[in-house]
């Protein structure tokens, strides 16, 4: 099992070091200037250029940044945000995403499973056949469309919620379900798809012979074997939405890291872009090895391969 950690982490170390390399020149290839404005003369171009290291040859900025943030856990310091670095940045705002995140996950794991196990417990009838539908519509309608519709109707037609910010229960409900949505609908279509392969498994037909009741077969056999398959997209789920989404959050004025990437990208903040795009691979990666190992502990001929 050892060996099978230290593996999977090395992996997970190179992944992460590709990530900031190709990261790093892509974003440098972005065309425009983070300081061209009428309001700044070449003069205090040249020098903002100098101070923030722009000037050198961009290996040398590679091997300085790459150093920073090995070393030190450095990001660098925002062009927009003059008086802030970007691990401020993330360290104030992450946990408003994070927030966001683990009630759109808290709300898509428990329905999307209990959705799942109900239809295919209710396979080719009217439960199954919305579970397609729900999934269809969370996997193929962007979630800002769904975040626009439901603050739409919810919010400023019938006024049942707040149509945004972020304070109280009530303002999270909406992009809550917005951001959760998509994960639900996968998170549906697996359970019933694991579920449905369950139920021709010899050990549920035992079951069924020794007498047992169909809640017990339901629940001691067939959920609990038919969770295996999920513990693998958990992983990834739970990066993304503990994240945050970048235009639920800026569709609800949420004060989340989403909407310093999205102004980032719009001012070419290479700092912010860069420093929020690792973080959010990292977090990813991260999670991912974590699942690998416990998947690994669930079944040993993971790691056995």
């Amino acid at each position: 099992m050892i060996k099978y950690v230290l593996k999977r982490g090395l992996i997970s170390l190179i992944t992460i070091w590709v990530l900031i390399t190709i990261s790093f020149f892509l974003i440098r290839l972005v065309p425009g200037d983070p300081f061209l404005s009428d309001k700044i003369t070449p003069e205090i171009r040249a020098n903002m250029m100098r101070f923030y290291g722009l000037d050198q040859p961009l290996y040398k900025q590679y091997i300085k940044y790459l150093g920073h943030l090995v070393l030190d856990g450095d990001m660098g310091q925002s062009l927009r945000y003059k008086a802030r670095s970007v691990n401020d940045v993330i360290a104030d705002n992450f946990p408003i995403s994070a927030d966001l995140g683990l009630r759109a996950l808290a709300f898509a794991t428990i329905a999307g499973i209990a959705l799942g196990v109900v239809a295919a417990l209710n396979h080719n009838r009217g439960w199954d056949r919305f579970s397609i539908l729900l999934a269809v519509i969370g996997i193929s309608i962007p979630n800002f469309i769904i975040a626009g519709l439901i603050q739409w109707l919810f919010g400023v037609e019938l006024k049942w919620l707040p149509v945004a910010t972020y304070k109280t229960f009530a303002h999270t409900i909406m992009p809550s379900f917005a951001l959760g949505l998509a994960t639900l609908a996968n998170l549906a279509r697996f359970m019933r798809t694991s579920m449905l392969e369950v139920v021709g498994q010899d050990y549920i037909k035992t079951a069924k012979a020794k007498g047992l009741s169909p809640i017990e077969i339901t629940t001691k056999h067939q959920i609990r074997n038919a969770l295996l398959p999920i513990v693998t997209i958990l992983g990834p789920v739970t990066a993304t939405l503990l994240t945050g989404g970048f235009v639920v959050e800026t569709v609800f004025a949420i004060p989340g890291l989403g909407q310093y990437f999205v102004r980032s990208m719009q001012n070419l903040d290479y700092p912010m872009i860069l420093g929020t795009t690792i973080f959010y691979g990292a977090f990813l990666i991260i999670m991912n090895f974590v699942v690998d190992i416990v998947y690994g502990l669930i079944d040993p001929r993971i790691r056995v391969a």
